[in-house]
């Protein structure tokens, strides 16, 4: 029955990062008016084609919720930590009000809004990419999910990094700078849930 409930995670979690990534990447194209480059996702919340994005973020917010629940309740007691589940729950709360809080555009003056859509945004960052470094840590406390927490727990740490490296350093262009962290966070993820849909086979 563990192992049922487990997979169905995974499945749920899928569907989740699934809506995301083909929205966002479905926006990228429908609004030319925007630069992809210079743009950040954030732009592409308001407008045309804005509530399918804002959908998906919250489709995301409760994939990142069922993804730590299924990593919880997949590892035994020894290995298991809630630390990473609220984590990933956090980031999803964070990341919906992020969805609903529009940002501060370029050229108008600073809102409230936008500074709680901003802080929301940085505070679901650090929430996901700290719970994947502790729900990958955490893997290689359990034989049977070792052979995971190698690869897991390097793509984590580059998520981390990467984080820093869109936060401090300027070098890139905003909006291909901010993509390429999210595409890297998307596949940790990605991976994950589908680890979680072979539950069985892992631990066997």
């Amino acid at each position: 029955m563990r192992d049922v409930v487990v997979r169905h995670c995974g499945r749920v979690a899928l569907a989740g990062i699934l809506a995301f990534a083909l929205a966002a990447v479905a926006t990228q194209g429908l609004r030319p008016e925007l630069d992809w480059l210079d743009a950040p996702l954030s732009f592409y919340l308001i407008g045309p084609w804005g509530p399918l994005l804002q959908a998906a973020y919250v489709a995301m917010a409760v994939a990142l919720a069922t993804l730590g629940g299924g990593y919880y309740r997949a590892l035994p007691p020894g290995a298991r930590s809630a630390a990473p589940w609220l984590l990933f729950v956090a980031a999803g709360v964070a990341l919906a009000v992020t969805a609903l809080a529009h940002s501060n555009l370029p050229g108008r003056a600073p809102t409230l809004e936008g500074f709680v859509h901003g802080t929301a945004a940085q505070a679901s960052f650090l929430c996901v990419t700290v719970a994947m470094l502790l729900q990958s840590w955490r893997l290689r406390l359990e034989a049977r999910w070792q052979a995971r927490f190698r690869s897991a727990f390097a793509l984590a740490l580059a998520c981390f990094a990467g984080l820093w490296v869109d936060a401090l350093w300027k070098g890139m262009p905003r909006g291909l700078e901010q993509k390429l962290l999210i595409a890297l966070i998307v596949l940790w993820l990605w991976r994950a849930a589908w680890w979680l849909c072979r539950a069985r086979e892992a631990q066997e």
